[in-house]
């Protein structure tokens, strides 16, 4: 659907990579070694970003580091779109509201770096989790999005090491 709309798939990329996760930083060379494509292609979407204000640089050891910019007025509705996009969001809320007694869930591995790939993987710390039904909304989640969903559950104790 956002390829309907947005037809640069490295603007597609880049948006998953600073707006999924807003703590993500990145800088040119890693960027297009990551993506495989041109520095030149990644510089231009970059540069558009920036003069959007979407993005901000700052400048580290001779290299540009990209950063979203949180204070945006569209930050929270791209980030919220990319979420349903990549079908985050609707996998936490099933995830969350019916599992046990989660205390936190963390996003981690490739998509937490901003990196979609075939696979997500979650983190979920808590005490009593419903294993067969945290197992059949995982399946039925995966139904409905394009990635496999892995998840490791762990107490508190087991967290904090």
């Amino acid at each position: 659907m956002l390829e309907s709309l947005i037809t640069s798939k490295t603007r597609i990329k880049l948006m998953i990579k600073f707006f999924i996760n807003s703590d993500t930083t990145a800088y040119l060379r890693n960027l297009a070694t990551e993506f495989g494509e041109s520095t030149n292609s990644i510089r231009q979407e970059l540069n558009r970003f920036e003069e959007a204000n979407l993005l901000e640089s700052k400048t580290a050891q001779n290299k540009k580091i990209y950063q979203a910019n949180t204070k945006h007025p569209y930050f929270k509705d791209i980030h919220h779109l990319l979420l349903k996009y990549v079908g985050i969001e609707e996998i936490i809320d099933n995830v969350v509201t019916h599992i046990g007694e989660l205390e936190k869930g963390y996003i981690i591995n490739d998509f937490a770096q901003g990196n979609p790939g075939n696979v997500i993987d979650l983190l979920l710390v808590g005490t009593n989790f419903d294993y067969d039904f945290l197992n059949k909304l995982v399946r039925k989640a995966e139904e409905s999005v394009s990635f496999k969903i892995r998840y490791i559950a762990v107490s508190p104790s087991e967290a904090e090491q």
